[in-house]
């Protein structure tokens, strides 16, 4: 039997590694230190394919469009986390940005067996989000041949989808797939085959940038701050008042008082204070210039 898998860089043993069952804990932590570094480098090498998919992807959330990542096992994992971040920090309803992982929700914390290799599953995830025209689909698999993500990532485009191929090797079926490829090679893990190393370390610094900088394209940050964030705590709750106080330059008090009239709206409270303006005035002029804070504050 022939193992499709045996020539990936992702499947290789590398020699350096062969012994660390008989090494001492340290230096163990730093080999496996030395390894993660190689990976920012194999990102860098792919930062013009990546850019051209988040362009990609923010015009069509712009127009209404919701970006879907789609993946298995540690790949999907890594998805739904990046998914899920997004209500928290950029303010977004939970439908525009959305991890489906092969197997639903119990794949999370625990392997299905077979989910992984189900095209058909793949695909129906797909029809069952009703997949359209101004939605994005990245793919993402290590290996970049999971059928499970093929299976979706070819339906989308049967939809007319936006769809991205994220995986660590080199000619990947997946990128075959996808208008947009985008390999980083990290080569073998110190753990052979253990893709939640190396490559998943890959993959969550490329979901990072994809989530983050369709945001700021969005115009869901002020500069460099979370300026939709939800404020759920204590924490989040005390940021939202810095943050507003540092952009307006108004005191503690101000900015806190503000931001209760504003319903916890940083942008609302920030307009109020800077033009003058109650709650429904804010809003009004925030909306007026398409929500995008720097353009109503510049009115």
């Amino acid at each position: 039997m022939i193992d499709p898998l045996r020539e990936l860089s992702t499947e290789q043993s590398d020699p350096r590694y062969s012994q660390i069952d008989r090494l001492p804990t340290e230096q163990i932590a730093r080999l496996m230190n030395q390894a993660d570094a190689a990976v920012p480098a194999a990102v860098a090498v792919v930062i013009p394919a990546i850019s051209a998919a988040i362009d990609a992807i923010a015009e069509r959330m712009a127009s209404g469009g919701r970006l879907l990542y789609v993946g298995a096992g540690t790949s999907g994992r890594l998805a739904v986390l990046d998914a899920s971040e997004c209500p928290p920090t950029f303010g977004t309803d939970p439908e525009l940005v959305q991890g489906v992982i092969a197997g639903g929700p119990d794949a999370l914390t625990r392997s299905v067996e077979g989910a992984e290799d189900d095209d058909a599953a793949g695909a129906a995830a797909i029809e069952n989000l009703e997949v359209g025209t101004f939605d994005s689909v990245v793919g993402v698999s290590a290996s970049g041949r999971a059928p499970f993500v093929l299976g979706a990532l070819g339906e989308a485009t049967r939809r007319g989808a936006l769809t991205v191929g994220l995986s660590c090797n080199n000619d990947a079926p997946l990128s075959a797939a996808a208008e947009h490829a985008i390999e980083v090679v990290v080569g073998p893990e110190v753990v052979t085959g253990s893709t939640r190393l190396k490559a998943g370390t890959a993959q969550k610094l490329v979901l990072n940038m994809i989530s983050t900088i369709s945001m700021v394209r969005l115009g869901r940050t002020y500069g460099n701050q979370m300026i939709e964030m939800s404020a759920m705590n204590n924490k989040l709750a005390g940021r939202a008042v810095r943050m507003v106080s540092d952009i307006t330059g108004a005191d503690h008090d101000t900015a806190n008082q503000a931001l209760d009239a504003a319903g916890g709206q940083a942008k609302i409270a920030v307009l109020m204070i800077q033009h003058g303006l109650d709650p429904e005035g804010a809003r009004a002029l925030l909306e007026s210039h398409g929500e995008r804070l720097s353009d109503a504050l510049s009115n």
